[in-house]
Formats: C-alpha cells, structure tokens, sequence
C-alpha cells in the first residue's frame, strides 16, 4: 500500500494513493487503517508529510563516495543525528532559506519509518518492525557544518526534513535507484545497495540504542554530488517506486 496524509476541508486525514486516486481511511498505519470507498483526485487534496514522528534518526556518511568528497574516513560504525519535528515539511512546501546560511545543500535519502514499538531487535527481526518506505531531503546550511563535532544547527532549522510524498510497504529498500535534481539538472544519482549500514542494521543498531516508536523515520544517508542550492530552485528526489518529492527553496 501507499499510505498518505492529506488535508481536505481543514481535516487531516490518512488515506492511500490506488489507481491514481487518494482513498480515505480510517484509523492510521500504526493502529487498526482500512481503506473506505471516499476517493479524490490528487488535485483535490493538499498532501502532507506522510508521517508525523517523534524522532528522526539521521544517519551521516553512510556513502562512500560522500565521505571521500567530503576528505573524511569511512566511518566504523553510524554516524548519528537527529532532527527536530519543527524540521518537518511536505511534498510540496517551501524551503526556507535561513538568513544567517550562506550556502544551503540538497541531500537524497532514503527514509524508512518504523510501524511498531521496536527495541533490541536483531537485525533478522528488523523487517517486521517496518511499516515502509519514504524519500527524505537532509537539507544542510553546509557552512554551519563543522567537519568535526555537533550538526544539530547545519541540519536543524525549520523546514529542513521534507518527506513524501508516500509511505510505501511495496518496496525492498536494499536496492533502490535514487536521484536528486535541481531545476531539471541532475545532480545525484545511486543505488541504496551502495549504503555502508544497510537498513536492517540500522533499525537494529539504533533499537539497541534507544526505544522506537511508531511514526518514527530513520533517514539513511546521501550519496555523493551534493551541492549548494538559490532562492527559487526547484529541488526534486526521486528514488525508485516511491515516487518524486519535490520542493522550492523561498526567501526567509
């Protein structure tokens, strides 16, 4: 299924894209969810984030080429930060450019959100912890990022974890082509198999770590070919049967 959320008359709702049309549902992915017979086009409904979480793992350097571009080692196990619910936007919503960043980076990812309570999983059981799959942009104010210590401001500011425009449970997130354009230009351009700590370990390491919840996102890694971005830009990610997020970067 592709789960959604979408608002509709003032009202946010769960629903699931089919055959081209948004069907409303009752309950949420995480609880009891059945599909009704309601149905709207897509121009009809404004599409939200497809979650919303109470934490969002990042993980950093987990490309090898990312890190050779950035002149770091390969790191020995997850490189680990988090972003702020206030991060949060959707398919579609603005960017917003901070005044005090001077250059403002894309980044494709691969999300995966978690569907049920998960702790001290191996890595056998992770997949069942697994509600699916979203694209993620870790927009970085690059120059705020010091090569060594703390990203919680480079990654932190409003606006900078846009997700969607789905969840999917139709995927197998271990081989997954994923692009990231700006204007129509290319820019990225992998495969999730080239991740250092594939999915699996990652829900696995993190649940040894620390409790996750339903709605929770972890967002596994860009690869190389990142760059800065203007005011204006069109900045589109799309990876393999999870659909195209795209976003616009806007004055503060």
């Amino acid at each position: 299924m592709k789960y959604v959320r979408f608002s509709l008359d003032g009202k946010d709702s769960y629903g699931a894209l089919k055959d081209g049309k948004v069907y409303a549902g009752e309950g949420t992915p995480f609880t009891d969810f059945k599909l009704t017979d309601r149905c709207f086009d897509e121009d009809e409904v404004r599409l939200l984030p497809p979650v919303v979480y109470s934490k969002a793992l990042c993980i950093g350097l987990n490309y090898r080429d990312h890190a050779i571009e950035f002149g770091l080692p390969i790191p020995e196990t997850p490189v680990v930060f988090m972003k702020p619910s206030t991060s949060l936007i959707g398919p579609g919503d603005d960017i917003i450019y901070p005044d005090m960043c001077h250059r403002l980076d894309y980044e494709a990812e691969l999300a995966v959100v978690i569907g049920r309570k998960c702790r001290n999983v191996t890595e056998e059981e992770a997949g069942d912890y697994i509600l699916g799959y979203t694209i993620a942009n870790d927009v970085t104010a690059r120059d705020l990022q010091p090569k060594n210590g703390q990203w919680t401001i480079a990654k932190g500011f409003d606006t900078f974890l846009p997700l969607g425009p789905y969840i999917s449970d139709e995927v197998d997130g271990s081989a997954l082509m994923i692009t990231s354009r700006v204007n129509g230009e290319t820019k990225q351009k992998s495969n999730t198999s080239n991740l250092i700590f594939p999915v699996h370990y990652l829900v696995s390491y993190l649940s040894h770590v620390m409790t996750l919840l339903p709605g929770d996102v972890i967002s596994t890694g860009t690869p190389g070919g990142i760059s800065g971005m203007n005011i204006g830009d069109i900045v589109e990610i799309e990876i393999e049967g999870l659909g195209i997020l795209r976003n616009t970067i806007a004055k503060a």
